[in-house]
């Protein structure tokens, strides 16, 4: 039987609670089995957050090397936004290919086929590169750190868009054979899912292979059809649009996504007669490197960091645009690549008047602390009214950071001068004017509390988390028992010298360890200290619950030397070290030498202990019949992927059984949390309440979600803070911080990937299950917190001894 589908789009895919159902090309659809029978998904290639790997496939030898070559050319310039790994499989190319190669595509992994694998079942045809690539593309299946790979033979090129391709989730797809009907698939493209890519797939491939039992010729897979009988997901021809089709000349359709060039003579070769205008495409892509770079960097709308990187900086370092070093400097600092921003414009010369560069270069320089070079820049930037909104914003910050209140609502002023509705000078004009200090109480009382400060329309979870912070340490969490250093702000010799007249200095909590929020060349990290000063600290150093945030594929860039020192320094120093989960005591002790591992302890973020530490605490005698969804969406790309339109399907999918059973309602830790309704109102026609969280000051936020039954989120305090409430919970995976709790507190069970298949099924089963045996759920979620009550408990004595005996 053959399986027919093709790909939904992230605006039109759809599922319902019974069949998940996916649109064809051709008009057609098929339906999966049931989701209420959930079918266990393969185990993902990442298994914190089941986050799919992609990958492109081809195999190339000597011969077919051109047409390699233009394949890596046509599908950047015809999909610039994707960037996913590319295996190039071979059984031995020379230094130079592998250099060519290399120079085209930036995340290139050579894997050399075993040929002796396939001596036990060749034809005694092995040096015919069709027999060859038949058997040896076979070792794709073999591949077992993807998800999906989608193989592209070196005779194709890419014309139009694949991110249909990239969201094909099920199956083995491909497009049925042109000339020989629709049960055998066509050579060249296939769209592997990891059930295939397994052990067991591979022995079926073998036993065909030893029997002989297949044809083998140019048209043919041969041992891969006599596997699959027919049984695969059918493409649309137009992802393998064969060349026979345009014999006489004739145009390629535009609708063509990856044309073919299927035959005996390749267009490197000479081509053949009757096929101009496919090979007329073909030459398109046949470039030199600079003509390559030039037309990648001409293309129109979004462009892959990774793809403008390795085709931006050769091209500026040969012609010296200032408009491509630009573009090539502001992907590095969206990276938080913020060093390598400014070491590539700081080589282009930028005349005076040219504002824009001068703002993206002194973002660059205030983000590795380079304050008065940065200063200088984005002064020039200011020139141009186009800029100046934005230079004045990023001016009133660099004050901010020096406390220089006054200078910077100054800045923010003259940015809304230009541009009334300019957030962040509207946010930092409020920040700084209006303030009333906190009347203090004496310094030697005091603890010294470095934190973020959220400040109104915030984070909700950063917004509690100083005062939950402060509640582990006494009951008075005010001005007359602590003194509030913003973490963002400069740590200078004023600072020092007041945290050196406290009793102790408090470090946390929230996710301070990350390279891109509030980035500065001083540590590397949130908090904004040199290592002189953080080494002149005199008073006993407490870090508390600090968690390691860095999402996956996000890395340190070059600002990784800097971070590490920080943090060697930080524990060093440090009397008390706690991280609020093990996965950042794995991480942040791989970081460290041995010596200092021991001093890296768990302490579980206070917020999931908040019963324990609210004063006069009492459990709601009754609980509203409602459900809070939360959805995060701070960096998409790399929560998300491909995936995002599958996570709004299955989610309609989960609210509309949830619906059944109480209101389901959305809750906005932040202003951008509130996509989530917006889409799912669009896309699939649910409405959904908004909670305004950022708007509700702490007690608010604590009540809500006491409140309410049961909460699924996404952010990592919408789970950890209904559960210190005693509130059931699910989260939903997208960033390692979510598994990491939920192992801490032996519930994985209570966390779905944002990626599993059978996402929208799998919530309903799990909330209902919470839901059905409500009381036996807050019971079990009372039991588990008070585990890591043990835990804060057991800091707290030695908390007290580090502070001599004295509590807050």
């Amino acid at each position: 039987m053959t399986t027919t589908a093709t790909t939904a789009t992230a605006t039109t895919a759809t599922a319902t609670t019974a069949t998940a159902t996916t649109a064809t090309a051709t008009g057609r659809s098929a339906t999966t089995p049931s989701a209420t029978a959930l079918p266990d998904s393969p185990a993902p290639a990442n298994p914190l957050t089941g986050k799919r790997r992609v990958a492109f496939a081809s195999f190339v030898d000597e011969n077919y090397l051109p047409g390699f070559l233009a394949l890596l050319r046509s599908l950047a310039l015809s999909n610039p936004d994707v960037c996913e790994d590319f295996l190039v499989l071979h059984d031995g190319l020379r230094p130079a290919s592998v250099a060519q190669i290399r120079a085209l595509h930036p995340r290139i992994d050579f894997r050399r086929v075993d040929a002796a694998h396939y001596d036990s079942y060749a034809k005694g045809d092995q040096d015919n590169y069709l027999v060859r690539k038949a058997y040896f593309i076979l070792d794709v299946f073999r591949v077992r750190d993807y998800d999906t790979v989608i193989t592209l033979d070196t005779d194709m090129v890419v014309l139009g868009d694949l991110g249909e391709l990239l969201e094909l989730r099920d199956g083995l797809a491909a497009v049925p054979q042109f000339f020989y009907g629709q049960h055998k698939l066509n050579s060249g493209l296939l769209v592997i899912q990891r059930e295939y890519l397994s052990d067991a797939f591979c022995a079926r491939l073998d036993e065909v292979g030893r029997a002989g039992t297949y044809e083998l010729d140019k048209h043919d897979q041969g041992i891969l059809n006599a596997v699959l009988d027919g049984d695969f997901v059918q493409l649309d021809a137009r992802y393998n649009f064969v060349k026979r089709r345009l014999s006489g000349d004739l145009p390629v359709p535009g609708s063509t996504a990856i044309l073919h060039f299927t035959g005996r003579h390749k267009p490197w070769q000479g081509g053949e007669a009757g096929y101009r205008e496919a090979e007329d495409r073909w030459h398109e892509f046949e470039l030199s490197d600079a003509e390559f770079h030039a037309a990648y960097l001409a293309l129109p709308g979004a462009k892959h960091h990774d793809l403008l990187v390795h085709y931006g900086t050769p091209h500026v370092g040969r012609t010296g645009s200032l408009e491509d070093a630009r573009k090539v400097a502001a992907s590095h600092i969206a990276a938080g690549e913020y060093q390598e921003a400014a070491d590539l414009l700081g080589r282009v010369r930028i005349p005076v008047d040219e504002s824009w560069p001068h703002e993206v270069l002194g973002h660059a320089l205030m983000s590795v602390s380079r304050y008065e070079e940065a200063r200088a820049r984005l002064l020039l930037a200011t020139a141009s009214p186009n800029r100046a909104p934005t230079a004045f914003a990023r001016l009133a910050q660099i004050a901010w950071i020096h406390g220089d209140d006054d200078a910077a609502a100054g800045y923010a002023l003259k940015g809304l001068a230009v541009d009334p509705t300019h957030r962040a000078n509207r946010l930092m004009h409020r920040r700084t004017t209006d303030l009333t200090p906190p009347v203090e109480g004496p310094a030697a009382g005091q603890l010294a509390h470095v934190a973020f400060y959220m400040e109104r329309q915030g984070n909700a979870g950063d917004k509690l988390l100083p005062e939950s912070v402060r509640l582990a340490f006494g009951r008075d969490t005010g001005p007359q028992r602590w003194h509030s250093i913003h973490a963002h702000r400069l740590f200078d010799e004023a600072a020092l010298e007041r945290v050196n007249e406290r009793r102790g200095l408090v470090i946390g909590g929230g996710g301070l360890f990350i390279p891109d929020t509030a980035p500065n060349g001083n540590s590397g990290w949130q908090w904004n200290v040199p290592d002189e000063l953080l080494d002149r600290i005199d008073v006993p150093v407490m870090v508390y619950a600090v968690g390691f945030n860095a999402f996956d594929g996000q890395a340190y860039g070059h600002g990784r030397e800097r971070f590490l020192s920080s943090l060697r320094r930080l524990v060093e120093r440090a009397s008390f070290f706690g991280l609020r989960n093990h996965g950042s005591i794995e991480k942040v002790r791989e970081l460290l030498p041995a010596s200092l591992h021991d001093k890296v302890r768990f302490q579980p973020c206070p917020t999931t202990v908040t019963r324990q530490l609210v004063d006069g605490w009492a459990d709601p005698v009754r609980r509203e019949d409602t459900v809070l969804i939360n959805a995060a969406y701070d960096r998409s790309g790399l929560r998300f992927g491909h995936d995002y339109g599958h996570f709004l399907a299955e989610m309609a999918t989960a609210v509309r059984e949830l619906g059944t059973r109480a209101e389901v309602q959305c809750v906005a830790h932040s202003l951008d949390d509130e996509r989530i309704a917006f889409d799912l109102r669009r896309e699939h026609g649910i409405a959904l309440p908004v909670i305004p969280m950022y708007d509700f000051d702490n007690d608010a936020i604590r009540d809500t979600y006491a409140r309410t039954k049961l909460v699924i989120g996404m952010r990592g305090h919408a789970g950890m803070i209904p559960f210190g409430c005693g509130t059931p919970i699910i989260s939903l995976i997208s960033h390692p911080k979510m598994a990491y709790f939920l192992a801490d507190i032996d519930r994985p069970q209570w966390g779905i990937s944002v990626h599993d298949r059978h996402l929208g099924a799998r919530l309903a089963e799990r909330a209902a299950g919470l839901l059905d045996d409500h009381a036996a759920t807050v019971a079990d979620v009372h039991g588990r917190q008070q585990e890591l009550w043990k835990v804060t408990e057991a800091n707290a004595a030695d908390l007290r001894v580090i502070q001599g005996g004295v509590t807050v």
